[in-house]
Order: C-alpha cells, then sequence, then structure tokens
C-alpha cells in the first residue's frame, strides 16, 4: 500500500461533499463554525473545496463538482489532508469521473493525502484501496468536529491525534462511554450533552481465541452490500464491475473484514441478509477474522449477536464485536490495507504497522 505522511500543525486540510451535501445548508451554519473552530484547535486550516458547501440539491445533481473537488484537493499541494463532510448514499456516481482521468491517478498515487470518512464514504475507501493507497476509516466533518456539546467527544479527539504522529503500534482501546444519537441538531441544541451511558460490555469475543494477524479492509456493511449486488441502485453495481472495484475472494484472503451497520439501524432479517451475502459470496471462507462496530444506539444488539454467531460457529470464523468504529458514538479511526493483530483471549485490537509514510532521517 501506498502511504500518506502524517499530519503537522499547520497543514491546510480540505473539506469536500462527496456524497450529502447537507454541510452547505444554512440548517447546519452553527455547526459549520463549530467544525472549524475544532479543526483549528488541532492546529490545521480547513479549506473548503469550492463546491463543498453548495447544498442539497445542488450536490446531488452533480457528481461532476463533487469529483472535481475531490481532484482539486489533490493537485493542491498546499493540502495535506482530506475529510468528508458527511456520509449519504450516492458517492459512487462521482467514480467515472476519477477513474476515466489518468491524471488524476496518477496524482493520487504520486502524492497521496490522508482521506477520512466513515459510512457511504465506503465506496470512496475501495476506489482508493483498488488504487494502492492506505485511507482511514473515521470522523466526518459534521459528524465528529461539529460536535454540539461543549467539547468534542473524547474518544474521538484521541483517535484524531493519532494522525499526528506515526506510531508502529497503536491499541485501540474500548470507549469506556457511548453515546446515543441526537434527535435535534438544530441551533437550539448547541452546547447541549449527549445522552451517555457507562461502557458495561467492552469488546466482547463470538467465537474463537488466541491471536490473528491480518490487513484491515471493510466498512459499512450496508455499502459493501449495495456495491455487489447493486439492491439500491443497479447502476453502482455496474460501475464496480467495469472498474473492478470491489476486492475479489483471493484479495479478501486472510484479511481482517471490518463491518458496521449505518444510521438506518436494519432490522435483523435485513442484517442477516448483508452476512448471509457475505457468507455465500466466499468472503467468510477466505478472511482470518471479522470485526463488527457497535451497532447506533445499540438497537437490535443481541438479535444481531445471535445472526454473527450462528455464522461464526458455521465458518468457524474468529469475530469480536461492539467495537467503536462506524456509526454508534464516539468513532475510532481504522486505516486500509494495514496490519493489524486481534487477540481474542485479551480482548483487544493493536495496528502493528505505521499507519504514515515512514520519514527518511
Amino acid at each position: 500500500m501506498i502511504k500518506p505522511k502524517h499530519l503537522n500543525k499547520g497543514d491546510k486540510i480540505a473539506i469536500v461533499s462527496l456524497s450529502s451535501g447537507l454541510l452547505g445548508e444554512n440548517s447546519c451554519k452553527h455547526q459549520l463554525s463549530l467544525g472549524i473552530s475544532r479543526l483549528k484547535a488541532f492546529g490545521l486550516i480547513p479549506v473548503f473545496m469550492t463546491n463543498s458547501l453548495k447544498g442539497i440539491n445542488y450536490i446531488s445533481n452533480h457528481p461532476e463538482a463533487r469529483a472535481h473537488d475531490l481532484k482539486q484537493a489533490f493537485f493542491d499541494d498546499d493540502i495535506k489532508g482530506i475529510l468528508c463532510a458527511i456520509g449519504g448514499d450516492d458517492t459512487y456516481k462521482i467514480l467515472p469521473y476519477l477513474l476515466n482521468d489518468q491524471s488524476f491517478i496518477d496524482q493520487v498515487k504520486k502524492k497521496p493525502k490522508i482521506f477520512m470518512g466513515f459510512s457511504d464514504t465506503t465506496n470512496n475507501h475501495f476506489m482508493f484501496y483498488k488504487l494502492g493507497i492506505t485511507t482511514y476509516y473515521g470522523p466526518t466533518f459534521l459528524s465528529d468536529f461539529a460536535e454540539l456539546d461543549v467539547d468534542m467527544l473524547d474518544y474521538t479527539q484521541h483517535a484524531v491525534k493519532s494522525l499526528f504522529k506515526n506510531d508502529c503500534q497503536i491499541k485501540i482501546k474500548s470507549s469506556p462511554m457511548w453515546y446515543e444519537d441526537r434527535l435535534d441538531y438544530s441551533i437550539n441544541a448547541l452546547h447541549t450533552p449527549r445522552v451517555s451511558h457507562k461502557e458495561t460490555k467492552g469488546y466482547d469475543v463470538i467465537y474463537g481465541s488466541g491471536k490473528i494477524h491480518g490487513k484491515l479492509l471493510g466498512g459499512c456493511i450496508e455499502s459493501i452490500f449495495d456495491a455487489y449486488t447493486g439492491s439500491r441502485y443497479k447502476e453502482q453495481k455496474h460501475i464496480y464491475e467495469k472498474y473492478e472495484l470491489m476486492p475479489s475472494i483471493n484479495e479478501w484472503k486472510d484479511k481482517i473484514l471490518f463491518i458496521e451497520t449505518s444510521e438506518e439501524k436494519p432490522q435483523p432479517k435485513q442484517f442477516e441478509s448483508y452476512i448471509d451475502f457475505l457468507s455465500t459470496y466466499g468472503i467468510f471462507d477466505v478472511v482470518a477474522a471479522v470485526l463488527i462496530g457497535k451497532p447506533a444506539d445499540q438497537k437490535y444488539d443481541k438479535s444481531y449477536r445471535k445472526i454473527l454467531s450462528k455464522y461464526a460457529l458455521k465458518h468457524h470464523l474468529p469475530m469480536m464485536c461492539n467495537l467503536n468504529f462506524g456509526h454508534a458514538y464516539p468513532r475510532t479511526i481504522l486505516p486500509y490495507g494495514i496490519k493489524a493483530e486481534l487477540d481474542l483471549d485479551d480482548k483487544s485490537l493493536t495496528i502493528i504497522e505505521h499507519m504514515f509514510e515512514r520519514e527518511e532521517r
């Protein structure tokens, strides 16, 4: 994998709206201000790409503009990192504009940059993975940097700090607290805390024992399912097949698969259809282990575990659940294509490879 350099204070970071244009709506102005101040508190300089604040309708109707912004961010040498505004449901539409542009592909490989987001951004991560670039499944501008409480959530702040250093071992610990999603994101909720709960389960082993090593690969399970099957948008499957974007069964071999559910909180029957697809397609036969993110608001947690246990036993597949990545709050950062150690006895996950390009001394 080609790795970007880590961030330094004073770096410029681009904000892009590759899925939803929500960040550009007037209703989000208070969040926009918060996110800017939080990035500046990290010593970063936020730079909003040309179309990133043009609102929901414009962003929805102009995938070429979204693609333009990502290109703009990569071709600007002053920009060191790229942060997604939020997720959405159709970022796949920008992929042809990018993958038909050889100059973009060459630039990405020549000058990789930190690219971070989650949810529908899974599509972008798989594109970069196809190009051999390490990206980061983690916080977004609206969901995390624009947190309405007085401060960002501590656990997520700690995760963001890992982008400024290049340790060869990072133990990703369970958050001592988990938080409910907000019902109100308006200015009326400014500086109000989220409803919080003490974490009583921590990481929970569904099946397996011992230590497992493998490179991380995964994302939002709905996005993965949609990309393989075209169940939401038929065009999406055609695009993925044309550019051979989804990993082959051979590519999944010995990976540590990480999956999590979206804010739509799929009912258990729907969730099982996603898991059954991974089983039937053959992914569960070749991966080394599976990590499952805590579901948002812990909705259907017990039902999901029961389903996962059935498939873990069927495939004798090591699984650990209740990790803090994806849609549940708070969230950490998982790097694509980077080696990790899953210790099922210690119930721990450790990144055991430098996440960024090593600097020459």
